[in-house]
């Protein structure tokens, strides 16, 4: 009893969802999560002590450790229950001349026991005096002498939506190679994509994978979602050729050779049938990096780069140094000497002295990254886009990576992020990423977090959060244990989603949350009123309270984005003809028999395509696999989802999926360059005058003299 309440007021939970119904989480996992939270939970003495400090510091606070105040709204219970008389001062985000703020809490009128009544709908207190955006420090003393202290996270009520509907492509960035990429796609084809698709098709934005940095390392983890950083983009999707300094580097020679071997390594891909290969692309860049960076910056350019440096601060000193440490110890912080372990010892300070070139070219490479990222954005919005580039967010890092080493004191040690065991995964999942700690997170003002969401901000007409749900809870997976026997870990949902809002108003940006599979009740609804869309993927798309059937097209929310498939889903050609059944029996991954899988999936498939039927979109044969698929587009149209997404192999025919959950070198996920129904891969240019993408794409263009797309309301955009 006492460790369920010790774990109660750490927000650890001590049930978890087992087929509806809560099963209880081992003890031992209680005790390892809250020790990773601090808390010595190991003995009943232990216990005892730590619930008795938890209790009196729960009796004696009189503040949350984050107060949230939204724009417009009156202030929070947390405020206006504090006694009468209770001075208020307010420390303003950014410090500097700013004096601080102050105000008296007064007794509500009709007396305490309507404090809090009604708070959304009755106007604020007289004595409220509403602060302006930002983080803010909070300081309460209340009369007798009690004080507290708290960060204040003031918000607009919602974050910006797209301006109008719109559709876009979906792509994986390193899978459309061009002419000009060296071996996978990078930010040049990714400018030109924008352009191209902005200016023909009428496309209002383009969804990328996290363009994190990875962990360097052969072979590389090719997965965009296990980074080394979330802070920073990795150089290797940069354009070498749109270096200004490319122009002017004296060993030409060797760029040349450079780019002879890139354009071979590009040939392997695209005509031999050889996977994607970032650590030859990787190589390749990094021997043209060293190569310009010996050729000087204009003056103009120091100034930029220096302001650069400035703005980034310790963060980009982190990673830059740990960049240089990986050089020479390896890609893993916990095998290095020990001294260097930790990124304040006066050990890696002498490291740090002695890498000082190393470390100023990695910082180079994030500012040459930095601006190609908007470069990219320009040529968006300069092609119409009201959005432009969709930027993805991990929902965590790599254990041995730059942002775990350099961020270790805000992560939970020896945990790791997954997902309990669903209809999908009967084991539960394991993600190997160290979850933030959310006292931390607290005390330091979200400043990691801030960090994060403004830098990735910076040039992204909108933001994806993967695993949104990430805000509110956490599956942690002590070390050493299987993933189902892990427990949720709650964080502070409001002030997460309030510091979201700030950052993507601030930045102007839309944001989009994957918050496909387990959703915990509320959650949904607090994201769609803060202005965060969801994601509503077709095929999970069934009236799942009543009959189970496919959902009409009319009853989807009108704050998503719509789409046929993801990244970790089969293309909608292999959903509609079966072949991802046959893809993963090949591979040993299918839980029943391949010929009660194939008939369920026939089943489910043939209600979807009579739904279609039934709609009018699907004049073409059923056995057409091409009309089959634009009929499923139609059908998005028809839904009120604010943005419609299409996935860039499926207007090629692509059957293969991207990533393929539950393999790791059974198959070639990460790795696969978009190719057309016959499998050949398909560059930029070829994809341009592609007939099946224009065939398709013309769902979604005004007809030829007719109106322009119309974009405010279900339907198709014409």
């Amino acid at each position: 009893m006492g460790l369920s309440r010790l774990a109660a007021l750490h927000g650890v939970a001590t049930s978890a969802p087992s087929a509806g119904t809560g099963a209880p989480v081992p003890d031992a996992t209680v005790v390892a999560v809250l020790g990773a939270l601090g808390v010595d939970a190991t003995t009943p003495g232990a216990v005892q002590d730590a619930l008795a400090a938890a209790e009196s510091a729960a009796r004696s606070r009189l503040l949350p450790r984050t107060v949230v105040v939204w724009d417009g709204e009156p202030p929070p219970g947390a405020l206006t229950a504090l006694p009468p008389g209770t001075t208020l001062e307010i420390a303003l985000e950014g410090g500097g001349q700013a004096p601080p703020l102050r105000m008296r809490v007064a007794a509500p009128p009709g007396g305490a026991a309507s404090a809090g009544a009604g708070r959304e709908e009755a106007p604020p207190p007289a004595w409220w005096s509403p602060p302006p955006l930002g983080v803010h420090r909070l300081a309460a003393r209340a009369p007798g002498g009690r004080s507290g202290s708290a960060v204040l996270v003031v918000a607009p009520a919602a974050a910006p939506r797209p301006p109008r509907r719109t559709h876009g492509l979906l792509v994986q960035l390193y899978s459309l190679l061009s002419a000009r990429s060296w071996g996978m796609g990078d930010l040049g084809d990714l400018a030109d994509l924008a352009a191209w698709s902005g200016r023909t098709l009428g496309t209002g934005f383009v969804q990328v994978n996290p363009l994190h940095a990875a962990v360097p390392g052969r072979p590389t983890d090719p997965s965009p979602y296990r980074p080394s950083s979330r802070r920073f983009p990795d150089p290797v999707h940069l354009r070498v050729e749109s270096v200004p300094e490319y122009g002017h580097a004296e060993d030409r020679s060797i760029l040349d050779d450079l780019r002879q071997s890139a354009a071979a390594l590009g040939d392997t891909v695209l005509n031999k049938g050889a996977l994607i290969d970032r650590d030859a692309v990787r190589d390749l860049k990094y021997q043209a990096f060293d190569v310009l960076r010996r050729v000087p910056l204009t003056p103009g350019r120091r100034a930029a780069y220096c302001d650069f440096l400035a703005g980034q601060g310790q963060a980009l000193e982190d990673h830059a140094l740990w960049c240089a440490l990986a050089e020479i110890h390896g890609p893993d912080w916990h095998r290095w000497p020990a001294g260097l372990r930790d990124p304040r010892s006066p050990e890696t300070a002498r490291a740090r002295r002695g890498l000082l070139d190393r470390i100023d070219l990695h910082s180079w490479l994030a500012w040459l990254t930095d601006t190609q990222l908007a470069d990219a954005q320009r040529a968006a919005l300069d092609a119409g886009m009201p959005l432009g580039i969709v930027h993805d967010l991990a929902v965590g890092v790599h254990p041995g990576g730059a942002d775990a080493w350099a961020q270790q004191d805000a992560l939970a040690p020896g945990m790791s992020v997954g997902a309990p065991p669903d209809a999908f995964n009967a084991r539960g999942q394991d993600w190997g990423l160290p979850p933030w700690r959310p006292d931390v997170l607290a005390a330091s003002g979200y400043a990691p977090y801030r960090g994060l969401l403004r830098g990735l901000l910076a040039h992204a007409g909108a933001l994806r959060i993967d695993h949104v749900m990430g805000l509110f809870r956490l599956w942690w997976v002590p070390e050493g244990r299987p993933p189902a026997e892990g427990a949720y870990v709650s964080y502070d949902g409001e002030a997460m989603l309030a510091v979201l809002v700030l950052e993507a108003h601030r930045a102007g940006a839309a944001v989009l949350g994957e918050d496909l599979g387990t959703v915990e009740p509320g959650v949904r609804e607090a994201l769609a009123r803060r202005g965060v869309l969801g994601t509503s993927v077709l095929w999970f798309e069934r009236d799942w309270a009543g009959t189970g059937r496919p959902s009409a097209p009319e009853q989807w929310r009108e704050d998503c984005i719509a789409t046929a498939t993801t990244h970790d889903l089969p293309p909608t050609a292999a959903r509609l003809t079966g072949e991802h059944v046959a893809l993963r029996h090949s591979l040993g991954l299918l839980t029943r028999p391949l010929a009660e899988e194939l008939t369920a999936d026939a089943a489910d498939t043939a209600e979807w395509l009579g739904l279609l039927t039934a709609l009018g979109l699907l004049p073409e044969d059923e056995s057409d696999e091409e009309g089959a698929v634009r009929a499923v587009h139609r059908y998005l149209l028809r839904t009120p989802a604010r943005m419609v997404g299409v996935w860039l192999p499926d207007a090629l025919g692509d059957r293969r999926p991207q990533n393929l959950p539950g393999t790791w070198d059974q198959y070639p996920n990460w790795r696969l360059p978009v190719s057309d129904s016959e499998g050949r891969p398909v560059t930029l240019e070829e994809l341009a005058t592609a007939p099946r993408l224009h065939r398709l794409m013309a769902l979604f263009a005004p007809r030829p003299g007719g109106p322009a797309p119309r974009h405010d309301g279900p339907g198709p955009l014409r």
